[in-house]
């Protein structure tokens, strides 16, 4: 059976074209990769768009992938590159933490902890935002097995309410079970008696880092250099209170709902939470470790 182009047979067509129907239909075949690039072209704009130049080629690739477009990471990489879509980039922190104080320091238990759920340990800290005629200061709380943000307080001070608000959002949003580890730096904001009766009334164990130990922490600052990336550094903002606008749509809307996280398979915080199979009140595993001697025969603290 002959192929029909409306009411005239191709292979007349090709004939009074002078052409054979094998090369009319390789000509066909030759043109079909630059449709697809085009539309592959399109589809990574609407993306790179959508989600304000948040993503770069790997969240791109892993999004394009989820919505059933088989691509190469390599490719997506160079048609970004070809048309200049540029993911915002990282600048500079500024310290924020003061670990000269007299309060006491808890032990950490996080680098001993393989977490399996939610609620088992949360991570906090603290960073700076400046604005056109002021520095504000964004504290968090974050749930480690999922990433998600928990609890945020933004202030204009260091001072220790700032972190307690956090806290207590996270305890009335997630009211986890006691036995959850709460790890912080040794900042005087989490090491405060305020900070210390919060976490006590909700038995919650604290856990702090050690100076030049900052990994435990890390799923936290890996946050807030996604947030200073991808919002702080991408706009400008006319206040503080247009600032806690825009940091309220990109946390709760955006962070935990939508952004795909490489850690966590290139799912979202709360879609990672719901896939997830474990329940949350079992407990996480504690690694413990034999005591190293330091130089002096005595017991190394981060060992004990």
């Amino acid at each position: 059976m002959t192929s029909q182009q409306g009411e005239i047979n191709i292979e007349l067509l090709c004939s009074r074209a002078g052409v054979s129907r094998c090369g009319y239909y390789r000509f066909l075949q030759e043109k079909e990769p630059d449709i697809q690039e085009m539309e592959l072209r399109d589809r990574i704009q609407r993306l790179f768009l959508a989600h304000k130049r948040r993503y770069g080629y790997r969240r791109i690739t892993a999004q394009l992938r989820i919505d059933g477009m088989p691509v190469n990471h390599k490719r997506v990489a160079r048609l970004m590159r070809e048309d200049n879509l540029l993911a915002v980039q990282p600048k500079v922190f500024m310290k924020t933490t003061d670990s000269s104080h007299a309060f006491e320091v808890a032990l950490n238990l996080a680098r001993r902890m393989s977490v399996t759920g939610v609620n088992q340990l949360w991570v906090a800290d603290i960073t700076y935002i400046r604005l056109s005629r002021e520095f504000v200061f964004l504290a968090v709380v974050l749930d480690a097995y999922s990433r998600k943000v928990v609890g945020w307080s933004l202030g204009r001070t260091l001072k220790a309410s700032l972190a307690v608000d956090a806290l207590t959002q996270a305890i009335a949003e997630r009211k986890p079970p006691p036995g959850l580890v709460h790890h912080s730096d040794r900042g005087v904001q989490y090491a405060c008696g305020d900070y210390a009766k919060v976490l006590e009334a909700h038995a919650i164990t604290p856990s702090m880092s050690r100076p030049g130990n900052p990994y435990d922490n890390a799923g936290c600052e890996s946050f807030m250099r996604t947030l200073k990336r991808e919002e702080i550094h991408a706009n400008c903002y006319r206040d503080i209170e247009h600032l806690r606008e825009n940091v309220a749509q990109f946390v709760e809307e955006y962070y935990n709902k939508c952004r795909l996280h490489s850690a966590l398979n290139y799912s979202s915080p709360e879609a990672f939470e719901r896939s997830a199979e474990t329940p949350s009140q079992d407990a996480a595993t504690m690694r413990y470790f034999t005591p190293r001697k330091n130089a002096d025969g005595q017991a190394d603290e981060e060992a004990a």
